[in-house]
C-alpha cells in the first residue's frame, strides 16, 4: 500500500504525500526533538524536511527506503538548525530515552542520559538511530551516506564510550 502511495506522491500527488507523511510525523518529530530539545524547533525541523522532501520526492530512486530517506533529509536538517544555534547538545530527557533506558535503575538511567547527550556527532547519531529508532546497520548507513561498516564502527566507539561514562569516568570528553 505505502509503494503504491509513493509512487503517486513520486508522479505529483499531493495526497498521497500528505499520508505518507502523516504516517511518519510522530517519527519525525521524535527524532528532531531528540535533537533540539524545543517544541517550536522541532517543529520547525519537521517543517523543513516536509517541504525538501516534497520538492525532491520525483527524485526518489529508492520507493523502498522512502522513510529512511525522509529521516535522513530530518536529520541533515536538525543538524543544519543545531550548528546556526547552539555550539553544543542540549541534555536528553528520560521521555525520549525510553528505548534505551529499558530494565535500569533510576540513577543509572540519568547517567546513561547524560552519557548519550554527550556523544560527540556522528556517535550520538548512530545511537539515535539504532537504539531509539530500532533500525538495522544498513539503514543506518544509507540515512548517513556512510558505509555499514563505518556505522559498525561508529556504534562500537559510541557504546565503548558510553560504558566508560557509565562505568565510572563521569567528566570524560566524548
Amino acid at each position: 500500500m505505502d509503494m503504491e502511495k509513493i509512487e503517486k506522491a513520486k508522479k505529483g500527488d499531493s495526497q498521497s504525500f500528505y499520508e505518507l507523511i502523516t504516517e511518519r510525523k510522530e517519527l519525525l518529530y521524535k527524532t528532531a526533538y531528540l535533537y533540539v530539545k524545543n517544541e517550536q524547533d522541532a517543529l520547525d525541523i519537521v517543517g523543513e524536511t516536509v517541504y525538501h522532501a516534497y520538492r525532491s520526492i520525483a527524485k526518489l530512486k529508492h520507493p523502498e527506503y522512502f522513510t529512511t530517506w525522509l529521516v535522513k533529509i530530518l536529520i541533515n536538517q536538525a543538524l543544519q538548525a543545531l550548528k546556526k544555534s547552539r555550539p553544543s547538545w542540549p541534555l536528553l530527557t528520560e521521555r525520549d530515552m525510553a528505548g534505551l533506558e529499558a530494565g535500569l535503575a533510576v540513577e543509572d538511567k540519568l547517567d546513561l542520559f547524560e552519557a548519550v547527550d554527550r556523544l560527540n556527532e556522528p556517535y550520538k547519531t548512530v545511537i539515535i538511530l539504532k537504539y531509539l529508532h530500532d533500525l538495522p546497520n544498513s539503514q543506518i548507513a544509507e540515512i548517513l551516506d556512510a558505509p555499514v561498516g563505518t556505522v559498525k564502527t561508529h556504534l562500537h566507539r559510541a557504546l565503548k564510550k558510553l560504558k566508560a561514562y557509565i562505568g565510572g569516568k563521569p567528566n570524560h570528553e566524548f
